[in-house]
């Protein structure tokens, strides 16, 4: 499964232990490389427990693994968060029993330029080690998007992003605007109608997508046509992703189950100002707007754009030889930021890192 490894290649260091981090390791692996992942919290599985209680993968267990380890069980369940974080911990253990080394509880919190070459990458603890190769796979869960709405600075209820919210406890029987239009806002919606009333406010109308088309989960059609792994360009990424519904979220919508509106003009206080002239107060604002990358600890090196973005293509760094990104929304396809597209472009990256550091990757590796 993987190639012998290279002692000179100690020093390529992973930022971050969640799937991307993971599949980065995986891919240094097999190229002969000994990565080392630093994860900032106690265990290498991401941001998956502190997501939502009921979120389930929207893709089927048989398209949802990472390279070189088999999800398991009924492949054509819609695995659970804690599943997820299970098989994260499995995948972790079985890269250190190959060598990779992952270390918890390890913050970074900045990489700099290195007099010598590469970098070196500081931790909170004070600790400074260098570094040939970084690869930032922090993820986003740690800076939601907070857009900016008129009036919500101000609002005077309740306001929340869906990276904090667990589950409708406690906001039960409240009036509830939950903004977004993609799948977390949809599932949260249609948990929360249980409990509350709902308006889903969002400047594009809701696109749904059968879950299941001609009988067969989307993804295995996916896979088939191999639509998510082709490269796309800026201007074909889509403004709103579409949600992807068995058929009970368009039925609940259709039933006034929960109701959708165009944006809000404004919040005043504690009410909203619709399109339509109509004022009414409102519990809760719940934003399921979205996350930015995580990357504060580049800023320093100069990396970054003025909006916090990496400055990249396909992963690969534009300012820095031997600096890589992944995990990015969109950062080669459609399935950039899964479970199920980053492993491949884990390979892409790993391949093009040799090439810019004039390292010899072994036939393992994938510079697709």
């Amino acid at each position: 499964m993987f190639s012998a490894m290279d002692s000179h290649m100690d020093s390529v260091v992973i930022v971050g232990g969640g799937q991307s981090g993971l599949a980065a390791a995986h891919a240094a692996l097999r190229a002969g490389w000994r990565p080392l992942v630093l994860e900032a919290s106690d265990r290498a599985v991401g941001s998956w427990p502190h997501y939502y209680d009921s979120l389930r993968l929207f893709s089927p267990a048989r398209y949802s693994s990472l390279p070189g380890l088999a999800f398991g069980g009924d492949g054509e369940r819609y695995p659970r968060r804690d599943e997820v974080v299970d098989y994260l911990e499995r995948y972790a253990a079985g890269l250190v029993g190959h060598g990779a080394e992952i270390r918890t509880g390890a913050r970074v919190t900045a990489v700099e330029a290195s007099d010598a070459g590469g970098f070196s990458v500081r931790l909170d603890s004070g600790e400074v080690m260098s570094a040939r190769i970084i690869i930032a796979a922090s993820g986003s869960f740690a800076r939601p998007h907070r857009p900016a709405l008129p009036g919500l600075d101000g609002f005077t209820g309740q306001v929340l992003h869906a990276a904090g919210y667990r589950s409708p406890a406690s906001l039960s029987g409240q009036r509830i605007v939950v903004v977004g239009a993609g799948n977390s806002a949809i599932q949260i919606a249609y948990e929360l109608s249980a409990h509350a009333r709902v308006t889903v406010a969002s400047r594009a109308p809701i696109r749904f997508v059968a879950q299941r088309p001609l009988g067969r989960d989307l993804h295995f059609w996916l896979h088939l046509t191999r639509f998510d792994r082709l490269p796309l360009h800026r201007a074909d990424r889509p403004l709103t992703a579409p949600v992807l519904d068995e058929g009970r979220y368009r039925q609940a919508l259709l039933q006034g189950r929960f109701d959708r509106r165009p944006m809000f003009i404004r919040l005043d206080g504690d009410h909203a100002e619709w399109a339509d002239g109509q004022r009414e107060r409102i519990d809760a604002v719940l934003l399921a707007t979205g996350y930015r990358p995580n990357l504060d600890y580049l800023a320093g090196l100069g990396a970054l754009a003025a909006d916090g973005r990496p400055s990249q293509r396909g992963g690969v760094s534009r300012t820095h030889a031997g600096l890589g990104y992944l995990g990015l929304e969109w950062q080669r396809t459609p399935s950039s930021n899964t479970l199920r597209g980053v492993g491949a472009d884990a390979r892409h990256l790993i391949g093009k890192l040799a090439l810019h550091l004039h390292i010899e990757p072994s036939a393992t590796t994938e510079a697709d």
